[in-house]
């Protein structure tokens, strides 16, 4: 337990079906308080296994109660870094057609002006909070939005009633405002007006929540329904915490990573969230194994883990804060809840391809035992730590593959569907979107969305979201995949260099073809026993490519 008191995990969430038009059909606005709120809460950089319900030990009852009481998704993809994925999860089209191509900061030169290389979340399309606007809702922001502050990309332009944003990437989870590669301060803004300075107090999670649940009460007495989407920036480095709440983790990452990664792929088999008996993912063969590092090594490495274990655990008592407030004001039985990260965990270190903040890391901050978490510390979980949380999946964020784009999603939804249950069916995040739609009862007329509602899944048990001929693809900074039922084809970029590919049997800029139902963690090619499915696959990543807009990077950062 940490400073703040965990709460019970039996929250019961429901809400009311029986107000929901069909998709696409007008919305009666005098009928709305039938209709569901609904909460999104996004984390950032979560890895796969870091919840105690995906086989975890980080202390997080609330978010498990969630998966009790609802649908928890095995195999649910977003793309492989944060922006491209939360400009998905707010249209529901593929974040090449709206802007974010690639991050701002990683364009390469052939794709800079180019359409859907802006940098930020373009008008070409209608967000979600905008057709939930139309449809009666209230919309309330808080947390990291990282989709533009100008050209109208920002959350008040965007539909939202009320916003707190932090509109970079990240920086210090503190007061002082630190941001990721210099001595400019990180921007925050809310309702549309830049914040000059934060409480002495401020701790991103924290504050996050305590401005949705502001919002919250500013409007009690609106009958309209709202949709509530709180985007934590935790646990994104640099990473940091409370003292008190990095003591609660003290020793218990002192066996290593090593050790960590068999704990926690045991329990998600014994989920049955990953099959048994398969081949995992070695790793990225670049650090040393735990038998190898010095005492100090060890202690250092022991530290970082236990200040990402209290960020996860902060992130899940302030979830449980949240949800108890919605209870307080006897809405929790009207409300949809949605949890997900945006991407894998961060496996990167700083000397890995992130050069700007590596130098002003040197600058700005004092990473040794006694002060690494506080607010001028800038640590990284790195790859050791970033495999065991995600396994047994293939690498880490800004991958495609599983274990850049494979996280934990969770609906709770009680009274509209039955739980505890695990959907072992693909989905991604662009579903999301038509989903809530429809629960909504909000027109997607015009809308040229490219997921699935998912309200059939979580209703019914046994039904698939979409069918086995299916194409699911990725590209960021020029790594593409595409998935088709169990098989799935992975081209790794040739600018990126600091890993060690070669000994993993990992080619460059050339289609790996795995199976992902025996092979989840990609490693064993079968491009060479399969040529023909190979080369229909790839064909069918052109073709994504194609109606995407997609241009790959001739240029690239090692990343």
């Amino acid at each position: 337990m940490n400073s703040i008191s965990k709460l019970s995990a039996a929250f019961v969430f429901l809400t009311i079906l029986s107000g929901c038009g069909p998709e696409g059909a007008p919305v009666d606005v005098t009928k709305a308080d039938e209709r569901p709120n609904i909460l999104l809460i996004v984390a950032d950089d979560l890895g796969y296994t870091d919840l105690g319900a995906y086989g975890g030990e980080i202390d997080t009852p609330n978010i498990d109660a969630l998966a009790g009481n609802g649908v928890m998704f095995s195999q649910f993809y977003a793309s492989p870094m944060c922006s491209p994925s939360r400009a998905m999860l707010l249209t529901g089209v593929d974040h090449h057609r709206v802007g974010l191509g690639s991050l701002a900061s990683r364009l390469a030169d052939n794709q800079r002006g180019q359409p859907g290389y802006e940098g930020y979340l373009t008008r070409n399309v209608t967000s979600l909070p905008e057709r939930l606007k139309e449809a009666g809702y209230r919309n309330y922001f808080s947390g990291k939005w990282h989709l533009g502050h100008e050209n109208g990309a920002d959350p008040e332009s965007r539909a939202f009633d009320r916003s707190f944003a932090l509109h970079d990437s990240g920086g210090s989870h503190f007061a002082n405002r630190m941001s990721l590669s210099g001595p400019e301060k990180i921007l925050y803004t809310e309702n549309g007006k830049p914040v000059e300075a934060l409480p002495n107090d401020f701790y991103s999670t924290r504050f996050y929540t305590d401005k949705m649940i502001e919002y919250l009460d500013e409007d009690r007495g609106d009958d309209r329904p709202f949709f509530a989407y709180l985007a934590f920036s935790a646990p994104h480095f640099p990473l940091q915490a409370p003292p008190e709440a990095i003591e609660e983790y003290s020793g218990r990452y002192d066996a290593g990573y090593d050790v960590l990664h068999q704990q926690r792929l045991s329990r998600a088999q014994a989920l049955n969230l990953v099959p048994g008996d398969i081949p995992y993912f070695a790793g990225a063969g670049v650090e040393a194994d735990w038998s190898d590092l010095s005492e100090a090594e060890r202690r250092s490495e022991s530290r970082t883990m236990e200040i990402y274990a209290a960020m996860v655990d902060l992130l899940d008592a302030n979830v449980g804060r949240l949800l108890a407030h919605l209870q307080d004001q006897g809405v929790d039985r009207d409300t949809l809840v949605v949890f997900l990260s945006d991407n894998g965990a961060e496996g990167h270190r700083l000397h890995h391809g992130l050069d700007p903040l590596h130098e002003w890391s040197k600058i700005c901050c004092d990473n040794t035992l006694d002060n690494m978490g506080s607010d001028d510390s800038y640590v990284m979980l790195g790859p050791r730590w970033a495999r065991a949380s995600m396994a047994p999946f293939r690498m880490f964020k800004g991958f495609t593959s599983e274990g850049g784009v494979r996280v934990p999603m969770i609906v709770s939804f009680p009274k509209g569907f039955e739980g505890k249950r695990v959907f072992d069916g693909i989905a991604t995040i662009v579903d999301l979107a038509p989903t809530i739609l429809e629960l909504a009862g909000a027109p997607s007329t015009g809308m040229e969305l490219d997921g699935r509602s998912l309200l059939p899944v979580l209703r019914t048990d046994g039904v698939e979201a979409h069918s086995d001929e299916a194409a699911f693809g990725w590209e960021l900074l020029g790594k593409s995949a595409l998935r088709q039922g169990d098989w799935k084809i992975v081209r790794e970029s040739p600018f990126s260099n600091w890993w060690d590919a070669e000994s993993l049997g990992i080619k460059r800029n050339e289609w790996q073809l795995y199976n992902i139902a025996s092979d989840p963690a990609e490693t064993i090619d079968l491009a060479t026993e399969h040529p023909e499915r190979l080369q229909r696959m790839s064909q069918l990543w052109l073709e994504y490519a194609e109606r995407n807009g997609v241009i790959l990077p001739d240029t690239g950062r090692s990343y």
